[in-house]
């Protein structure tokens, strides 16, 4: 009986769908994807293995590092109105412009007298290593510090404009040394501020 031959068959695999799909997802994955923006004052946190994501809204973030404090606030509506509060209390005028251009600034540490000049910066120039020297956290007086009405007025606006309590946390270098926290944490405690959170790095990943 002769021999049966089984006509060979092409392994190849018609891959252009799986290519179109891949093409799709990454272009999907850049549109979607925010930048991060520069940090002006980088610190390197404490790890920790608490695995609790920091929010993306109604949240304050107070960063201490190299003996300088800087502050942020996420919401840029809460951005405008914690800046016209604290324009009110310290007799400055911010025109619309410079309104705008601090809404999109993720933190900044400096004497208000001074932030003016520095909205006026590029992004990549007042991001700069240096620059801002950190905002005041000592009180003058019976004054409190500017720092103290940055968190207030912030936790003002959040309220007024979400309806929700502004949460607090700090993010603290791992070299700093405690009586520079300890100043952060009794400005919040004179607010009754007394529940706030520590950002850290999970650890094992750095």
């Amino acid at each position: 009986m002769p021999k049966v031959k089984v006509p060979r068959k092409s392994t190849a695999i018609d891959m252009t769908a799986m290519c179109d799909v891949a093409s799709l997802l990454l272009t999907f994955f850049i549109l979607t994807a925010t930048a991060r923006q520069p940090e002006p004052l980088t610190v390197d946190t404490p790890t920790s293995t608490v695995k609790i994501k920091v929010p993306e809204v109604n949240i304050g973030t107070i960063t201490v590092g190299d003996g300088k404090v800087f502050f942020g606030v996420k919401g840029q509506n809460v951005r405008i109105s914690m800046l016209e509060k604290m324009g009110e209390r310290y007799k400055i005028q911010f025109t619309p412009e410079e309104k705008k251009r601090f809404s999109l600034m993720e933190s900044f540490g400096v004497d208000i007298r001074q932030l003016k000049q520095v909205i006026a910066l590029s992004s990549a120039d007042r991001n700069k290593e240096g620059l801002q020297p950190g905002i005041p956290v000592d009180s003058v007086g019976t004054a409190p510090s500017q720092l103290h009405d940055w968190i207030y007025q912030a936790r003002v606006a959040t309220k007024e404009l979400n309806d929700e309590q502004m949460r607090v946390s700090i993010k603290g270098d791992s070299k700093e040394e405690y009586p520079a926290v300890k100043k952060i944490i009794d400005i919040l405690q004179k607010q009754k501020v007394n529940k706030f959170s520590l950002i850290t790095s999970l650890e094992g990943l750095d």
